[in-house]
C-alpha cells in the first residue's frame, strides 16, 4: 500500500473505534443519555448496537491487515448506511444523524483516495 494512502486508512478507521467504544459502552449500559439520541432500548436498538461492535472489530482488525480492498467494503457499508439516516430517521436534525453525514464525508474522502490508488 502506498504510504500516503497509509493515513486515510487509518485515520478512518481510528475515527470509527474513538466514535463507537464510547457510544457502544453507553448503549450497552442503557447511559441516561442515550435515549434521547437513540430512543428507548428496544430490540432494534440492541440490534443497532451489533453493528456498532461488528464495525469496531472489524476497525481495529483492519489497522493491522494491509489491505485497502477490506477497507473499502467497510467504509461503503458505512457510508451508505450513514447517507440514508436522515430519511430513515425522518430528520437531519437528530444528533446521530449529524454525525453520521460527518462521518460519512471523512470517509468518502479515504475511498475516494482507495479508489484512485486502486486504478493507478
Amino acid at each position: 500500500m502506498h504510504v500516503l494512502l497509509r493515513m486515510p486508512i487509518k485515520l478512518s478507521l481510528i475515527l470509527n473505534i474513538a466514535v463507537l467504544v464510547p457510544i457502544g459502552i453507553a448503549l450497552a449500559v442503557d447511559a441516561p443519555w442515550i435515549a434521547s439520541a437513540y430512543g428507548p432500548f428496544t430490540a432494534a436498538r440492541g440490534i443497532l448496537l451489533s453493528i456498532y461492535i461488528a464495525i469496531g472489530l472489524f476497525s481495529v482488525l483492519l489497522l493491522f491487515v494491509d489491505e485497502p480492498k477490506f477497507v473499502a467494503a467497510l467504509l461503503l457499508v458505512q457510508v451508505v448506511y450513514k447517507l440514508t439516516t436522515p430519511i430513515t430517521v425522518g430528520t437531519i436534525w437528530n444528533p446521530v444523524v449529524i454525525s453520521n453525514l460527518i462521518i460519512a464525508a471523512f470517509h468518502t474522502i479515504t475511498l475516494i483516495l482507495i479508489f484512485r490508488s486502486a486504478t493507478r
